[in-house]
Formats: C-alpha cells, structure tokens, sequence
C-alpha cells in the first residue's frame, strides 16, 4: 500500500509563499530566466516590498505577543518606508525616525528596482494614507496587490481580520477600493490554502467574503472586481484567452486562470512535490504569458501554488538560478520567512 505525502506544515507553506513568489517575479520579469535580466537583480523593488509587509506584521506580532497592543498599519507604513530607502530614494523630511530592523542590514544594494510607481508617489509624501484619507485616490493598480500574500500566513486570525488588515494596508498607497478589495481577496485566498483548501475552493471562499464583507462607511464591493473575479473562477479556461490584466483585479484573475488552467486532475494526490512542481512550472509559465505586467502575474501564481504546496514544490533548478547571481538575496526571502514562521508559532 502507497504511503501519502505529508500534509505540508504551515512552516514549509510560508517558505514555499515567499519564496515561490520571488521566483515568479524574477522569470516573469526576465522571459524565462529565475535570475532576472538587465541589471536588475533577483528581488525586484516589488518582492522587497512584500518582504517590508513581512517585517511590520512582524513588529506589529511581536508586540501582541508581548502582551502590549499595537497599531498594524502604523508598523507596516513605517515599515514600507524604510523599504523606500533601499529603492534608492531620500525618506521625507515629515516621516518619524525608525530604528534598522534584521532586513535592512542585509546587505543588498540600495537601488532602484522597478519599485510601483503609486506605492512611490504616496510614500514620498511622508503621509499615512488610509481608508477614509486616501493618497491616490484613483490607483486601480496592482502594487499594493503584489505585496498582500503575507496576511494570509498569519495563523489563528479569522477571515474578517486578514481582510481588514490587507485593505488596510493597501490604502496606505492605493486609494481606490478595487485596488484594496483585490488585495484583500487575494489575502484571503493565501490565507484558505494555507489552511488546507482547494484552489478553487479557496479562491471561491475569498471572494465569497468579499460580496458580504463590512466595507467603509458608504463603500459597496467594487462590482468591476466582483464580476471580474466571478467570472474567472466560473470559468477560467474562457478567461484565459482574453486575459490581460490592466489593473489589480485583472491581474489577479490571470494569475488565478493560469493556476486553474493548469492544475492537475482532480484525482491526482495535491500533496505530491513532484506534482506541485509540475504544476509550479506550468502555471508561473502561463501567468507570465497572458498578462500585460508578466512579472506581477507569475510572481502571483507563484505566491498561490506556494502557499499551496508548501516550500518542498517548488523546482530546484529554478530556485539554484534564483541564488546564482545574488545568494544572499535568496537568503533574506528565507530570513523573513523563518522569522514570520517562529513569530507565529508554526
């Protein structure tokens, strides 16, 4: 009789989130290569600002396990502004002084690596934006979506928690409520896989939220992200071929048809690694095809299947040419994930 393949830990699903995304950002931005092209490196200004989400959950966790309440979005916009000095760019003269946290002596070069230009533009201005005060009040863009996989990876908190704490932090720089609602859809996904769910299932869940959700005073569910991400789970294999991906939530629905499109039969073990790197390859593969941003698709593909098949899915060849040109860059990815793995018990 067979043995089954583990279950993966919570653990293994973090590293294989972090990292898994990192991957799809660096092929996608490359056109097929894990160690990036043009003298960007490995780690985009993006994946770092996932990585800067990784390190204010931690501030903000640290404190609740000391038994001292602290203000979440506070650590994750001051937080992300740190992340703006490692894009090579002056701190305003109005924001607070932050002490350097393990991240920022990593050693990776201060420069600018494609950072999201809205994200940019609302951190220059050294204001906290928020729901009701919103900086870019018309970004429908897929910054603060691209940074939003880690909420899921908090463990013991409810769906409506993980929600608030990535639109949240997705009004910080993108004003637009598509922008925060796709990002809280995609947080909520993260966190049902994580949780042992189906992609279909998960997905399904997320924006089942999302359609009853306590919203801001005066706020309804976007309808363009509602449809859109509907009409995608109804029938991934229609959208595909007409896939682009404009704004944030179109982008998440390629990324989304990529992993439903190449997901394998139903009756196959979704515990298996050599399945899950199967899929790993088909799906960042086609993300980076079908979007007009291949890079922030692929990276999304890659935070899902991640997170869905834990760290032991993910292909070693593509990671070995993930560290070739830049180890200590692989190093940070699995520095934050270990510390958000110890932080949260798993």
């Amino acid at each position: 009789m067979n043995e089954q393949p583990p279950v993966p830990s919570h653990e293994s699903r973090i590293h294989g989130c972090l990292l898994g995304g990192a991957l799809g950002d660096a092929l996608g931005a490359s056109g097929g290569s894990a160690a990036g092209t043009d003298g960007t490196g490995v780690l985009s200004g993006r994946t770092r600002m996932t990585l800067y989400t990784v390190d204010g959950l931690l501030e903000a966790l640290e404190w609740a396990n000391s038994g001292v309440a602290a203000d979440a979005n506070a650590c994750l916009w001051l937080a992300y502004l740190r992340w703006l000095g490692t894009q090579g760019m002056s701190l305003p003269e109005a924001a607070p002084f932050q002490p350097p946290c393990w991240i920022d002596g990593h050693g990776l070069p201060r420069e600018s690596r494609s950072p999201d230009p809205d994200s940019v533009a609302a951190l220059v201005t050294g204001e906290m934006g928020t729901v009701q005060r919103p900086l870019n009040p018309d970004s429908r863009g897929g910054g603060a979506l691209l940074r939003s996989a880690p909420f899921g990876l908090v463990p013991h908190l409810d769906a409506a928690a993980v929600y608030k704490l990535s639109a949240d932090a997705a009004a910080l720089t993108h004003g637009h409520p598509s922008a925060r609602q796709s990002a809280g859809v995609l947080s909520l996904t993260i966190r049902a896989l994580a949780l042992g769910a189906g992609l279909a299932e998960a997905a399904g869940e997320a924006v089942t939220h999302l359609a009853g959700a306590p919203l801001p005073r005066g706020e309804d569910a976007d309808t363009g992200v509602l449809e859109t991400l509907t009409a995608v789970l109804r029938a991934p294999e229609i959208y595909a071929a007409s896939a682009g991906g404009a704004d944030a939530a179109g982008l998440l629905a390629v990324a989304l048809s990529a992993v439903l499109t190449t997901a394998p039969d139903a009756t196959h073990d979704g515990n298996d690694p050599e399945t899950g790197r199967t899929h790993f390859r088909a799906a960042v593969t086609a993300a980076a095809e079908r979007a007009d941003d291949a890079a922030g698709a692929a990276a999304l593909a890659g935070y899902l299947l991640g997170a869905h098949y834990g760290a032991a899915a993910l292909p070693a060849d593509w990671l070995a040419e993930l560290e070739a040109p830049e180890p200590e860059a692989v190093a940070l990815v699995k520095g934050m994930a270990e510390r958000l793995a110890a932080v949260t018990g798993a």
